[in-house]
């Protein structure tokens, strides 16, 4: 897979003292008041490597997702692309951003176009990329979706997505994304919706994206058993601030701060033996 900017030793995304402010407004539009998403944040995600942002719902999460795709602007810090200021890219270095990043929403119907066949919906993205023609974008598709276990082909590429479980539909909205050959997926809680087993299935394609194409992975959730089996590091947000990072065994056998133990405390029956 070919690097978005070529540069060697440079994680793929790196938040440098970021942080987001919203403006509320009063119901009379007299006053505006700056509320703080995050505040000061740094990470990282290298090449390869799957790291998972936990906390609670409200924490900043989202917002770090949104703000890593460009969907966000940043009232201060930086954020560094291979190295390079996000704000910073010409337009057709952003454009090739936005191709090379692909985020993954917790409900896939915000994802899939309820009007779209499947193939229309994993299609949608190579036409606006103006990528791959004829039978090369039929090879992509038919690609893409094996690899997220939807097979045979002939089953899924007619069907709209009313017409699919929960687990099929996440399946439909990665190989959405993996069409387009990303080098970062952020996934944003994207098994939280779905049962036990259609969970598991999911964060197998994660496993085997990292295994077999190199892929880097941001998982953006509060399901902390999830992250355990998958995670090569792990960052803990709590009210807008990273409150705690570092390897995943390390930061769940013997964290030091606060809300973390509290949160690994609470998800202790979900969670091996031995790692809490």
């Amino acid at each position: 897979m070919t690097a978005l900017f070529p540069s060697v030793g440079q994680p793929l995304l790196e938040f440098k003292g970021v942080s987001v402010e919203f403006v509320s407004t009063s119901l009379l539009g007299r006053r505006r008041e700056r509320l703080a998403a995050i505040e000061d944040v740094s990470l990282a995600v290298g090449p390869g490597e799957i790291v998972a942002l936990l906390g609670a719902s409200g924490s900043g999460k989202t917002t770090i997702a949104r703000t890593a795709v460009g969907l966000q602007p940043i009232a201060s810090g930086e954020v560094l692309v291979a190295g390079r200021p996000l704000d910073r890219l010409t337009r057709s270095e952003r454009r090739d951003w936005r191709r090379r990043v692909q985020l993954i929403f917790q409900d896939p119907s915000e994802a899939l176009n309820p009007r779209m066949k499947v193939e229309e919906a994993i299609e949608e993205g190579l036409a606006i990329h103006r990528l791959a023609m004829g039978p090369e974008r039929r090879r992509r598709i038919a690609e893409a979706l094996g690899f997220v276990g939807l097979t045979p082909l002939d089953t899924f590429l007619g069907r709209y997505p009313h017409t699919l479980s929960g687990g099929q539909r996440q399946r439909v909205a990665i190989a959405a994304a993996l069409v387009l050959e990303p080098e970062l997926l952020i996934a944003d809680e994207p098994v939280s919706m779905l049962d036990s087993s259609n969970r598991a299935g999911v964060l197998e394609l994660f496993r085997r994206l990292r295994s077999e194409r190199g892929m880097s992975t941001l998982i953006v959730t509060h399901d902390l058993p999830s992250a355990y089996q998958l995670a090569d590091r792990v960052y803990v947000m709590n009210r807008g601030r990273v409150v705690e990072q570092g390897k995943t065994a390390a930061v769940f056998r013997a964290s030091r701060d606060a809300y973390t133990k509290t949160l690994i405390a609470a998800a202790s029956g979900g969670l091996p033996a031995g790692s809490a």
